[in-house]
């Protein structure tokens, strides 16, 4: 991917908020391929300082790709294209660094929770073991892992599901990273848990002043803990603003239709639904992709792909969007 083209200026509307004056990372129509069919369509977005940008949409979507292409993650055999600039692919761990979604798989089962931890510590820093493990213990204290120099000692299979998300998080920000890339990290919570695990990851990108990308599903927690909200649809950017304007008055019909779906706008009716499913990524119908699904769709949804626009601080892709 190249990372020396500048940035586009036809990017995103600029919008308050943390950090509004400081972008950290810039991308600028990115595009992911599998075996020549895009997956990722020309996406755009900036990551401001110590802000919280969400990526949404329905799977398939292309979100997590885009958050991992950030981190230089994508497995082989896939083309990107695009600029990212700074590209921090080879500052993982230094300067940008991942929440997982699967705290098990992502600790080894063979080696003690703080040994793991002093390894990212010395991954980037020149210090000794003894003062690297000593940043694993107040990391693991610093996430409120109780007893936390015993628990440095201890297998990741002796954690309990939270204690292991916290111990991910303290490894993912025991560098003081600029940017924090959590992917889907409440997935299959209960939400006791998904709250305990946003207020750890909230404590601690505040505690190391990081920026966050956040991909979810759970337009709660876009609406409880995101600053600005990218909606996405078959891989393309729907909608892109600040998180309570596009949630209060969305402009797309496909983040209007999201909202709607959620049961505490039900009032005891029936959950409206969307027609159809999202398109395949080697099947998508002329146009806009979202046009056969939508109740606004005109003949020129049919025919051509929106681009986005500016509109009521924010960008929006749809032709009909004073409509929605």
């Amino acid at each position: 991917m190249r990372s020396d083209v500048p940035a586009s200026s036809t990017a995103e509307p600029e919008a308050g908020g943390p950090g509004a004056d400081e972008v950290l990372l810039s991308v600028r129509d990115l595009r992911i391929s599998f075996g020549g069919v895009e997956v990722v369509r020309g996406v755009s977005f900036d990551v401001r300082a110590r802000e919280v940008l969400a990526l949404v949409g329905e799977s398939g979507a292309g979100k997590s790709l885009t958050a991992r292409a950030l981190l230089g993650m994508l497995p082989g055999g896939v083309s990107v294209s695009g600029t990212v600039r700074p590209d921090l692919s080879g500052e993982r761990g230094r300067r940008i660094a991942l929440v997982p979604q699967d705290a098990l798989s992502a600790l080894s089962p063979v080696h003690r929770v703080g040994d793991q931890l002093a390894a990212a510590v010395g991954s980037v820093a020149r210090v000794s073991r003894k003062e690297a493990r000593s940043r694993a213990v107040a990391a693991l204290d610093r996430v409120g892992i109780p007893d936390a120099a015993r628990k440095a000692r201890a297998y990741p299979h002796e954690f309990s599901g939270g204690m292991r998300q916290r111990a991910v998080i303290a490894m993912a920000t025991i560098n003081d990273p600029e940017i924090l890339v959590a992917d889907e990290p409440t997935t299959a919570l209960d939400e006791e848990r998904r709250d305990q695990v946003l207020g750890v990851l909230a404590e601690q990108r505040e505690a190391v002043g990081a920026a966050l990308v956040l991909v979810t599903h759970d337009l709660d927690v876009v609406q409880e803990h995101a600053d600005r909200a990218l909606v996405m649809y078959a891989g393309r950017l729907t909608e892109l603003g600040p998180s309570r304007r596009v949630l209060e008055r969305p402009l797309a019909p496909y983040t209007a239709g999201l909202l709607a779906a959620l049961p505490q706008h039900a009032r005891g009716r029936r959950l409206p639904t969307f027609p159809g499913t999202p398109p395949a990524p080697d099947a998508l119908p002329p146009g806009c992709a979202f046009a056969p699904r939508c109740h606004l769709a005109t003949d020129v949804c049919h025919r051509e792909e929106p681009e986005p626009q500016q509109a009521d601080g924010r960008l929006v892709s749809c032709h009909h969007w004073e409509k929605v």
